[in-house]
């Protein structure tokens, strides 16, 4: 039923992920709705973090299932603990339907820290449309104005382009993040 509410195609293509991005992570594999897509679609590793331990291994059955090799799990607390790897090393950090929680400015500025200067982080997120037939709660849904903000907050990160129609039930951001000074 979850996949049946995202169009996954529609919205890689519109953010721009494809085999021009070598490696990439990924902030919640969850069911692997977007984890195997992305893998397929990217020159390198994908590196896909969740918090929950039942996720990854949902995740990784279904990418064993689908021969994918180029995929590497991580358990881990991204508030607490950032991304992991080097920092400035991955082309992209995917955060999809995951700003609505605590601390987003954290999460962005995580993000922003795992690519490199001129990467993107990339951004989906549940429009602020009661009609939504899942998604967080409309209290807690965060409006692409205030992400936009949040990632000015970071000082690292700035807006690449409009805001993204990603139908039926998504809106999407192309961040990129801020060269380092000379």
């Amino acid at each position: 039923y979850w996949e049946t509410l995202l169009d996954v195609n529609l919205i890689l293509d519109q953010l721009g992920v494809d085999n021009t991005l070598r490696d990439v992570v990924e902030l919640g594999c969850g069911y692997g709705t977007f984890t195997l897509p992305v893998a397929k679609r990217i020159s390198g590793i994908l590196e896909t973090t969740d918090i929950e331990p039942a996720m990854i291994e949902r995740t990784r059955q279904r990418a064993s299932s689908a021969g994918l090799s180029n995929i590497r799990y991580d358990h881990r607390d991204v508030l607490a603990q950032g991304f992991g790897g080097a920092p400035e090393s991955r082309d992209a950090c995917l955060l999809f339907n995951i700003l609505h929680g605590e601390e987003p400015v954290r999460f962005l500025h995580w993000a922003a820290l795992a690519v490199r200067p001129g990467g993107w982080v990339l951004v989906i997120h549940w429009r602020c449309d009661p009609a939504t037939p899942r998604g967080p709660a409309m209290d807690i849904r965060p409006r692409p104005e205030q992400i936009l903000d949040w990632a000015r907050q970071t000082g690292l990160l700035e807006s690449a382009g409009p805001v993204l129609d990603l139908p039926p039930w998504h809106y999407g951001l192309r961040l990129r993040r801020k060269e380092s000074p000379c």
